[in-house]
């Protein structure tokens, strides 16, 4: 019985919201073939979305962004309203960076393409459970060629940057560019050759310097302000 109980608790629920039936059969099968992930329920429209997400409380919100009626935006403001523990990751077939912007500013804590990878989509599941922020490289990399580039790059550098505000060292500028991408903690120590833990504490450095509460407004706001 207790193992039956530590098994529970260590699944991920997740809801699925997504009008067309053909992706939501084909993410719930995909989803629930891993023995931690567990789709408890699915809806084509988010007014009846949100019902299930106050019944059944899921750890992870796959919302898609292109509903109608009440879009993902709006339907995502909502469900961090009803409750900040509940994580969305925003699904579309579109890379627009101001539909990037604005899912992100609603409180979504992952940014996907459709076509992403189950396997992939998986471990965004999991790595948004633990926290952790995710947009798609590809949308990354769209999102920073919009940005036309600034004379003044390397901003962050100068002492002047927002009166009080501390410079990011040179490493931490690179660990800024890998948070752009998307990438976690794991794949920039991969990257940098460094311990998890070093990128972690990278990471904590930046969120302080850029007075921002977590990655993904750190992402935003090094990309509206063209700092990488």
């Amino acid at each position: 019985m207790v193992t039956a109980v530590q098994t529970e608790k260590e699944t991920i629920s997740v809801i699925i919201i997504e009008d067309f039936k053909l992706t939501r059969v084909g993410l719930r099968c995909a989803l629930n073939a891993n023995e931690d992930i567990n789709v408890v329920a699915e809806s084509d429209n988010a007014v009846d979305g949100l019902k299930l997400i106050e019944r059944h409380l899921p750890d992870i919100v796959l919302m898609d962004l292109g509903l109608a009626g009440m879009n993902g935006i709006e339907a995502t403001m909502k469900v961090r309203e009803m409750n900040p523990n509940i994580m969305v990751i925003a699904l579309t077939s579109h890379d627009r960076e101001e539909e990037v912007i604005s899912a992100l500013s609603a409180g979504a804590m992952a940014y996907c393409l459709k076509d992403i990878d189950p396997v992939k989509l998986a471990d965004v599941i999991r790595d948004v459970k633990n926290g952790v922020c995710w947009l798609d490289p590809v949308i990354a990399r769209k999102v920073l060629d919009s940005f036309p580039k600034q004379e003044t790059m390397g901003i962050l550098h100068d002492k002047n940057y927002e009166e009080g505000r501390l410079p990011l060292t040179e490493r931490e500028f690179e660990v800024l560019k890998h948070l752009v991408e998307g990438k976690s903690n794991t794949e920039i120590a991969k990257e940098l050759i460094v311990s998890v833990h070093t990128a972690k504490a990278h990471v904590c450095s930046i969120l302080q310097k850029m007075c921002v509460n977590d990655r993904v407004q750190a992402a935003v706001k090094a990309v509206k302000e063209g700092l990488v």
